[in-house]
């Protein structure tokens, strides 16, 4: 994000698509386990204080995309079932997927003039490497900010949402499973790992391979 403040209106984009992310996400993982009886009587509101995760923070700062807080496996009871389970886990990544797609619809009918949705990558807008119209930046930047946070929360890797949804997938996590979370949760090695994605290379970091890999589909579905 701190690559965009060259173009000031795309970096407001992207700091309100983060913001938006941290939303979308936290009213769908607390809609979602409260629907399925996993937290009964639990408030749905976000709590920005307990959503928003310092490392995502400066991951998206740095690199365009960032993370919320981790939601532990062992708080997501396995009682009513793994499907259950899962589902709390998909529920933020794939609302946050499914917003960022609705204003990527939004810009093809608001801009029908524009090319960016054919033209650019996600890297290229989310660190503000693109020009267009003050309106087509900002909506945009927003778009593609949830469109990163969203990509980057299915990878598994703690403490990315992505984690809970391979862990589930075992009916019992095995001895490398478990040493897998102990050196990437506990010892936070996964978020070594995915801000040092953030910076390396500097000029095309690792993290914006990953999101352009599969965001640019996305985002060609609409050019």
């Amino acid at each position: 994000m701190l690559f965009a403040l060259a173009q000031p209106v795309a970096f407001a984009g992207l700091l309100v698509g983060f913001l938006l992310a941290l939303i979308v996400r936290a009213y769908a993982i607390r809609i979602s386990a409260r629907s399925l009886g996993l937290t009964p009587g639990e408030s749905v509101s976000p709590r920005l204080r307990e959503d928003i995760d310092p490392f995502g923070a400066v991951a998206v700062a740095v690199g365009g995309a960032g993370w919320g807080k981790t939601i532990d496996v062992d708080e997501v009871p396995r009682s009513h079932g793994r499907g259950r389970a899962a589902a709390v886990f998909a529920a933020g990544p794939l609302a946050t997927l499914f917003a960022g797609q609705l204003l990527f619809v939004i810009f093809r009918y608001a801009f029908p003039g524009s090319y960016a949705l054919a033209f650019y990558r996600p890297s290229e807008v989310l660190r503000g490497q693109f020009d267009d119209t003050v309106g087509a930046q900002l909506l945009l930047s927003v778009a593609v900010g949830l469109l990163g946070f969203g990509l980057l929360a299915l990878l598994p890797i703690p403490p990315l949402d992505g984690f809970g949804l391979l862990w589930l997938a075992f009916r019992r996590p095995g001895p490398g499973l478990q040493g897998y979370r102990l050196w990437f949760e506990g010892k936070n090695l996964g978020v070594v790992i995915l801000l040092a994605c953030c910076f390396f290379p500097l000029s095309y970091p690792l993290l914006m391979v990953i999101v352009d890999l599969i965001g640019t589909p996305l985002m060609r579905l609409w050019g």
